[in-house]
């Protein structure tokens, strides 16, 4: 069965707008919006509001009341869920309500769905409907973290630059502080609040004694809701000195040490609260293929990329970017020796480049933030 092209689209539309407010309060669980309609008339909306809390399709039907949804449509922006989890099934609530029209936007890859609820909704007399094309890229984009986690069991990687004019991140002294703007800083700190890890190398933890938390603008994160944060540091070099060390009891750290790394630092990095990750592998990509298998087994579905041009290297090298948002600032530094924003060894030719499977750009304070898709899951 097919949309009903204007009707059916401007619901599914705001079901995946609705979704969008969840963005950083679901922890590792999907964007989720719902609508509820009868014709034109909406009779209730949802989304998930937060980390164990009532999925969409259920805040809809509670939105609706007592209205009579025999003869309703409901549209989804995901695949409503048919396992207990946390909450029980939405397609058991989505029966008892009396539903008997589903619009779905995108399905659920994940291995305890993966089109049991379309199942379990046929079953049940329903009528369900998988929309297709740019309503269904949308819902799948806006979930992209979720879907490669479900997948492939490794994060969505999303590297953050900020470089300026002539392409350099750092002058030949070293210094990066601040390439972008304030605007720009803020922004990233709101990526990392919606991601479930942030990522740097030893070289970036070392020279700037990050706390890599997230404090965005629009307030507080308490403790128990911040990201991850992961230092890919090959011999445990990371000082328990270190704001990372000493905060890692009320703020998770994540240490990736190589075979290289002595015995007695790694234990000393897991005795202070940090969780050891060995990544294996023969080369820098393997190990962070390794390490990135590993982060996935924790739960983190979702990481931002910080640096340095080493480590970003070795991930694109790896096959490992999904997307890249890159803060270009109105700077110019020159300089032989001034760091270039990845190393590692790179392609050969041109043809063998990964190409932008999309391109955007916008102005975020003095400078031009560009946001390439490199892979969608």
């Amino acid at each position: 069965m097919a949309l009903r092209a204007d009707i059916d689209s401007v619901h599914l539309a705001r079901a995946i707008e609705l979704a969008e407010r969840g963005r950083g309060r679901v922890g590792a669980n999907p964007l989720v919006g719902a609508v509820i309609a009868r014709g034109q008339e909406v009779l209730g909306e949802g989304f998930h509001e937060r980390y164990g809390g009532p999925h969409a399709e259920v805040n809809a039907i509670a939105a609706a009341g007592t209205a009579d949804l025999s003869e309703a449509t409901l549209y989804v922006s995901l695949e409503p869920c048919a396992h207990h989890g946390k909450t029980p099934p939405c397609t058991d609530a989505i029966a008892r309500a009396g539903i008997r029209r589903v619009v779905v936007a995108s399905n659920d890859p994940s291995e305890k769905a993966s089109g049991r609820g379309l199942g379990v909704l046929r079953d049940e007399g329903v009528e369900v409907i998988l929309a297709e094309g740019a309503l269904a890229e949308a819902a799948r984009l806006l979930n992209q973290p979720f879907r490669k986690h479900a997948r492939v069991g490794r994060p969505w990687v999303l590297l953050k630059l900020a470089m300026t004019l002539d392409g350099k991140v750092a002058t030949r002294a070293g210094d990066s502080q601040w390439i972008s703007s304030e605007e720009s800083r803020l922004r990233s700190h709101t990526w990392r609040a919606e991601l479930g890890a942030v990522i740097v190398g030893i070289g970036t933890a070392l020279a700037d004694d990050p706390l890599l938390t997230a404090r965005p603008a629009q307030g507080q994160i308490p403790p128990e809701e911040q990201p991850h944060r992961v230092v890919f540091d090959s011999l445990a070099r990371l000082p328990l000195s270190s704001q990372l060390v000493s905060s890692c009891p009320e703020v998770p750290l994540v240490v990736v040490v190589s075979r290289a790394a002595a015995r007695a630092d790694t234990e000393a990095l897991a005795a202070a609260g940090a969780t050891v990750i060995l990544a294996t592998g023969e080369n820098e990509p393997a190990r962070v293929a390794s390490a990135l298998d590993q982060l996935g087994a924790l739960g983190i579905t979702g990481a931002l990329l910080e640096g340095g041009p080493r480590l970003a290297g070795a991930f694109l090298d790896a096959g490992e970017i999904d997307e890249v948002r890159l803060f270009l600032a109105p700077l110019l530094l020159g300089g032989r020796a001034a760091r270039d924003p990845l190393e590692g060894e790179g392609v050969e030719l041109i043809s063998q480049a990964p190409r932008a499977l999309s391109f955007a750009w916008e102005a975020v304070g003095d400078d031009l933030l560009i946001s390439a898709r490199l892979r969608e899951w």
